[in-house]
């Protein structure tokens, strides 16, 4: 199998770098790593265009949804994801992933865990799987696209592309997309990639909080209604899973102080809480 990897890339110059080496040192598979630049102004465009790992698109787009949707259509891999610049794969990640779909012929999209750090690379929490439930997705949205690998036809044939309407919560909207065409979904209890929390991550930023308002305003009333309830079957689906009662770990990956070489955090009692997050 394949793989096209896509990022989507706006003045963000030195965490792509991490990203990049990320996705270049994944051993035993075939991989073309697409960045979709937005014409960045810092001094992303002195070196990107030069960077023989990837494949260096720089063109204006309509955001970040829009420019991974650019990625989609360029891609001719057989496993599709995107990486966003503050995001890595962890050592190994894609090895598992064509593993996994090799094993299962008839799943169109894994679900995998993400490690979750601060700035620094130091260890926050983990982000474990668990396939969307319909109701619950409008309160505890869990999947984060760093660990989300698809085939190809979910894109090229099914044409299930990011509604770049959306400019901070496309990847909800995408996701109600998946579930409203019964796309095959899985999790996995494998963790593969590394989100960096940096406290300027899209998701917080007031584009992504107003359309968060917008979103929850299209939610069915009786839905609303029941929000306690749906708050803790997610939690309890989660226990189920094991979330609670994750075993020690350690991960590695690129830091803005070390990007040359991945640096290794060893996790002696990880957790599955995410912090002022849902």
């Amino acid at each position: 199998m394949k793989f096209s990897v896509i990022t989507p890339s706006f003045r963000n110059s030195a965490w792509l770098k991490l990203c990049i080496a990320s996705v270049a040192d994944q051993q035993g598979v075939e991989v073309e790593h697409i960045v979709q630049d937005s014409c960045s102004d810092d001094d992303t465009q002195l070196w990107l265009p030069q960077d023989r790992r990837v494949k260096a698109f720089i063109e204006k787009d309509a955001g970040m949804y829009d420019a991974v949707n650019r990625g989609y259509r360029r891609a001719t891999g057989d496993i599709l994801a995107y990486l966003n610049c503050d995001e890595q794969y962890l050592p190994g990640a894609l090895a598992a992933v064509e593993k996994f779909f090799t094993e299962n012929p008839k799943v169109e999209v894994v679900l995998m865990g993400s490690i979750i750090t601060d700035a620094n690379g130091g260890y926050i929490c983990h982000r474990p799987a668990l396939v969307p439930h319909p109701w619950h997705i409008w309160y505890r949205f869990s999947p984060l696209t760093s660990s989300i690998f698809l085939r190809r036809g979910v894109i090229h044939e099914r044409g299930i592309f990011f509604d770049p309407r959306w400019r901070g919560v496309g990847d909800l909207h995408w996701m109600l997309a998946l579930l409203k065409n019964r796309v095959s979904m899985v999790a996995s209890n494998r963790f593969t990639s590394a989100f960096a929390d940096t406290g300027d991550n899209l998701s917080l930023k007031p584009i992504a909080i107003q359309e968060k308002a917008e979103t929850l305003a299209m939610c069915p009333g009786w839905v609303k209604l029941l929000r306690p309830v749906w708050i803790g079957h997610h939690r309890l689906r989660r226990l189920a899973a094991g979330h609670f009662s994750l075993k020690p770990d350690r991960y590695s990956i690129y830091t803005l102080s070390n990007p040359e070489q991945r640096v290794t955090f060893e996790v002696p009692h990880p957790t599955a809480v995410w912090k002022n997050r849902m």
